[in-house]
């Protein structure tokens, strides 16, 4: 199998609500164009960022569908399917597979501490739901799992895996990651350290604050593929200066905020978030301002 197509910068695409909490599917579409037009190489839908775990089942396969028609075939998409629930996975996946998604992903199943074997069997349950490739979310911090290399090699028996999105500090796991039994995708999570991620080996990035700093990302990455370290760097500490102030006011309220300054009517995060608040609007519109005068 050509994976070829599953490597670069993935946007993992937020979810604009309106103000009774429902889903601007409008919007979804801008912003699938918006990123486009920045130069991303495909979308993470229905994850983290995108509230995913907020959204009703039916809901999250109403997303696929909007993403798909509005993505078309212009760039790759990647269905998070994950759920507390195999057989609510399962149908997702499905949804995805009749859609024309490129792949799956999952993140571990949570709250009950399941043993390694349930983990392992509702990775595999998914994946043969489905002639999709999959992807492991690897997300330690939210799941209470955290992916080793020799579980990953147990996982990676199944040809249906491909990749692991790896949302974790722990840099020497990627390096592990790409050193499997069998060649992997392995996509850097945590967008702050996009460039680490590239040095231990990562394949691509898979982050939020690509929809809105692609081409700043891109430039990231071209640089650190050029050999040019220091402009790389460069470019990084910019992200990380964005980033540091995001983190002030929530990281999604903020997302959301740059966006609707943007252009794109992102709108309120869905509750239990906090609302966006005037300072975080304030601080994010001159974010904005300097994205766009770049």
């Amino acid at each position: 199998m050509d994976n070829s197509k599953f490597k670069g910068l993935f946007s993992a695409l937020l979810t604009p609500f309106g103000k009774n909490g429902e889903i601007k599917y409008d919007s979804i579409k801008s912003l699938v164009d918006f990123n486009i037009a920045n130069g991303i190489d495909g979308f993470y839908v229905g994850g983290s960022t995108g509230e995913g775990l907020l959204l009703t089942n039916e809901e999250r396969k109403e997303v696929f569908k909007c993403v798909k028609e509005a993505a078309g075939s212009r760039v790759t998409l990647i269905a998070h399917v994950g759920s507390i629930s195999t057989k609510a996975a399962q149908d997702m996946a499905k949804c995805a597979e009749s859609l024309g998604y490129d792949a799956i992903s999952a993140v571990a199943p949570f709250y009950y501490s399941f043993p390694l074997q349930a983990i392992l069997g509702y990775y595999n349950d998914i994946a043969n739901s489905a002639e999709l490739p999959m992807i492991i979310y690897n997300f330690p911090a939210s799941s209470g799992f955290s992916l080793t290399k020799d579980v990953a090699n147990e996982l990676f028996k199944n040809e249906k895996f491909i990749g692991i999105k790896h949302t974790s500090g722990d840099m020497f796991a990627i390096n592990g990651f790409k050193n499997l039994n069998r060649d992997i995708i392995v996509y850097n999570g945590f967008d702050e350290t996009l460039l680490a991620g590239l040095a231990m080996g990562a394949d691509g990035a898979i982050g939020s604050t690509y929809n809105f700093m692609g081409k700043k990302f891109k430039q990231i990455i071209n640089d650190f593929k050029a050999g040019n370290l220091e402009k790389a760097q460069k470019g990084q500490n910019e992200a990380d200066e964005i980033i540091t102030e995001m983190i002030k006011y929530g990281v999604f309220q903020s997302e959301k905020a740059v966006l609707t300054e943007m252009g794109v009517d992102m709108g309120e995060c869905r509750k239990p978030f906090l609302p966006i608040s005037d300072e975080c609007r304030a601080s994010m519109k001159k974010v904005a301002q300097k994205l766009m005068s770049e």
